[in-house]
């Protein structure tokens, strides 16, 4: 079995663990069986008994060895952890349940909610497995996650430094306690941003992505994030973010403006980093022979 799980990016400004956003870069995560020797897709590694997919594959009760060939990039807020251990987690519970000889995996909503539940323990957090999972824009409570209703299909830039952070190093930078008005205006935007992606109104997402909770502080220790999310915004992005802990910034803009919103997010951040030009995953993960 192969499964294939796209990368994220959380928070989407002020969603802070409750938004995550489905991006068409995937990881693929297949059984490698019982045999030591067996040779390896063409780009994939052997994911030993620490990596998270592997972890993930053996909480589903997943026996034999699995590969990994991804190129989603670790430690840069793409949601890479959670791809890997959603697929993991897939084939483990594929192979439990007898399917190797299925077509195409359409899993249902049990299994999903099942593979969810695993991936949210592993994960922490809800926003980026709940957006591998289910594919498209995705709101999440933890418990509960339920797609977003799109009336637009724009690109999605991202500017993927060189350097990385790590998720849990992170939080610990963020206040413990925030002001009653931050925590207004953050609630307030997170409604917003919903409603304008329900609506379609690009005119209204610069606004609706504002944050008060957690990209002040991450941008003050990544210059270059900033400044990219900064080009973003000048060239014609409709909106900007700090996708999950950052350090990548991610952009949503029109298809025909993406180049120059890209070439903008390169030059003005410096030569610390490169750009994709993505869209909205609106399939989520799936699993096949």
């Amino acid at each position: 079995m192969i499964a294939r799980v796209p990368a994220s990016s959380a928070n989407i400004g002020p969603g802070f663990d409750a938004l995550g956003m489905a991006l068409t870069l995937y990881a693929e995560i297949g059984e490698l069986g019982v045999d030591p020797d067996a040779d390896l897709p063409d780009g994939a590694q052997l994911a030993d008994e620490h990596h998270p997919a592997t972890v993930a594959f053996r909480r589903a009760g997943g026996t034999g060895g699995l590969w990994v060939r991804s190129p989603i990039p670790m430690g840069r807020g793409l949601g890479y952890s959670a791809a890997v251990r959603v697929g993991g987690l897939l084939v483990g519970l594929a192979q439990r349940s007898g399917a190797g000889d299925t077509t195409t995996h359409e899993f249902s909503q049990d299994l999903a909610d099942e593979v969810l539940a695993h991936a949210i323990a592993l994960e922490g957090h809800a926003d980026n497995a709940a957006a591998a999972v289910l594919g498209g824009v995705v709101a999440t409570t933890g418990d509960r996650s339920i797609r977003v209703p799109l009336q637009l299909d724009p690109a999605v830039v991202v500017w993927v430094p060189s350097f990385s952070t790590r998720t849990d190093q992170s939080r610990t930078r963020l206040p413990a306690t925030v002001e009653f008005a931050d925590a207004v205006f953050n609630v307030a935007h997170v409604a917003f941003l919903v409603a304008a992606l329900a609506a379609g109104d690009v005119d209204a997402l610069a606004h609706a992505t504002q944050d008060r909770l957690h990209q002040p502080s991450r941008f003050a220790s990544a210059r270059e994030s900033h400044a990219a999310y900064e080009a973003a915004l000048a060239h014609g992005a409709w909106s900007a973010w700090l996708s999950g802990s950052g350090p990548t910034v991610a952009a949503l803009c029109a298809i025909e403006t993406a180049p120059t919103v890209a070439a903008a997010m390169g030059e003005t951040s410096g030569a610390v980093g490169h750009t994709k030009v993505l869209r909205i995953d609106h399939g989520g993960a799936t699993i096949e022979p």
